[in-house]
C-alpha cells in the first residue's frame, strides 16, 4: 500500500504540472483565436481619424457578441461619417452665404468712398444698414441651429399652441394670416422653440403665398399650414429641409430669408420626437404640417 501511494504521489508530482502546463497552452490558443476579431476590430478602430472616417471594421460571420459588437461599431461610424460631411457642408455653405453680404457692403462703402458725393454717402449708409441686418439674421439662425444640434431645450411643461399661433398671426406680413385653432391645445415643448417654430412657418407660407396663408391647428396638437403660391414640386420637398437649399422656381424669390427657416423647424420638431414634411395644399399651394411627440 505504500509503495502504491508513493507510486501515485510521484505521478502527481510530475504529471499535475504537465497537465496545468498543458490545459494553460491550449486555453492560450482557443482564447488567442477567440480573441483575435476583437484585435482586428481594435487596430481598425485605433486607425479611424477624422480624415478617416469611411473606414469600417471587420464584421466575423458569426451571430456572436462580437459580431454584434462589429456592427454596432460600423453603425456608429456611420453616423458619425454623416455627422461630419453634414458639419462641412454647414461651414462651406455658410462661408457662401455670409460672403454675398459682406462683398455688397463693401461695394457700397467703396462706391461711397470714391464719389464722395453725399447722396452715395446716404445710399451706402442705407445699404450697408441693410446687409448688417442680412448678416445678423444669418448669424442669429446659425447660432439657434448649432445650438438646436447640441440639445433640444427641454419642455416649460404644456404650451397652448393654439395660443402661440394667434399671436405670431397677429404679426404684420406681406399676405393676411387665416387661423382655425380651437383653444387651448397644449403640447409639451419648450415654449421658445415652439414660437420659433410657428414663426418660421408662417414667414415661409407668407414669403410665397400669393393672397393669403391660412394655419389650423388640431386638437391633437397637429400643425398644418397651407398657402396659395406656386407649390413645391415632389422632388423637393425634402430637399426644402436642408441648410441653405432654395428652389430654383417660384419660391426662389426668397425676400428676407436665409434658407435656414425650415432646417431649423425640421432640427426643432425631430428633436422633440416629432415629424414635419411638406404635401400639396387644397389653395393651390404648399402644405407644410408639423406633429410634435408627446
Amino acid at each position: 500500500m505504500t509503495r502504491s501511494l508513493e507510486a501515485v504521489r510521484r505521478a502527481l508530482w510530475v504529471g499535475l504540472p504537465l497537465l496545468v502546463v498543458l490545459v494553460g497552452a491550449v486555453t492560450w490558443v482557443v482564447t488567442g483565436r477567440a480573441l483575435r476579431p476583437v484585435e482586428a476590430i481594435r487596430l481598425e478602430v485605433e486607425a479611424v481619424s477624422g480624415s478617416t472616417l469611411h473606414r469600417r471594421v471587420p464584421e466575423p460571420s458569426a451571430d456572436d457578441e462580437i459580431g454584434r459588437l462589429a456592427r454596432t461599431m460600423n453603425a456608429m461610424l456611420d453616423r458619425l461619417e454623416a455627422a461630419s460631411d453634414r458639419q462641412r457642408r454647414f461651414v462651406a455653405d455658410a462661408s457662401h452665404e455670409l460672403r454675398s453680404p459682406v462683398a455688397a457692403l463693401r461695394t457700397e462703402l467703396e462706391v461711397a468712398r470714391i464719389t464722395g458725393r453725399p447722396d452715395d454717402l446716404r445710399s451706402a449708409v442705407d445699404g450697408a444698414l441693410e446687409e448688417e441686418q442680412r448678416v445678423e439674421t444669418l448669424l442669429a439662425d446659425l447660432l439657434l441651429l448649432a445650438s438646436v444640434d447640441e440639445v433640444v431645450a427641454p419642455p416649460d411643461g404644456e404650451v397652448d399652441i393654439a395660443a402661440v399661433v394667434l399671436a405670431e398671426a397677429e404679426r404684420p406680413r406681406r399676405v393676411p394670416v387665416r387661423v382655425d385653432a380651437p383653444e387651448p391645445v397644449p403640447v409639451r415643448v419648450a415654449a421658445s422653440q415652439l414660437g420659433r417654430v410657428v414663426a418660421n412657418l408662417l414667414d415661409n407660407a407668407a414669403r410665397h403665398a400669393t393672397t393669403a396663408v391660412d394655419v389650423r391647428v388640431e386638437p391633437s396638437g397637429l400643425l398644418v399650414v397651407d398657402d396659395d403660391g406656386p407649390g413645391i414640386p415632389v422632388e423637393e420637398r425634402e430637399r426644402v429641409f436642408e441648410r441653405f437649399h432654395r428652389l430654383d422656381e417660384g419660391r426662389s424669390r426668397d425676400a428676407g430669408g436665409t434658407g435656414l427657416g425650415l432646417a431649423i423647424v425640421r432640427a426643432i420638431v425631430d428633436g422633440h420626437g416629432g415629424h414635419v414634411h411638406v404635401e400639396s395644399s387644397p389653395a393651390g399651394g404648399a402644405r407644410v404640417v408639423a406633429e410634435f411627440g408627446n
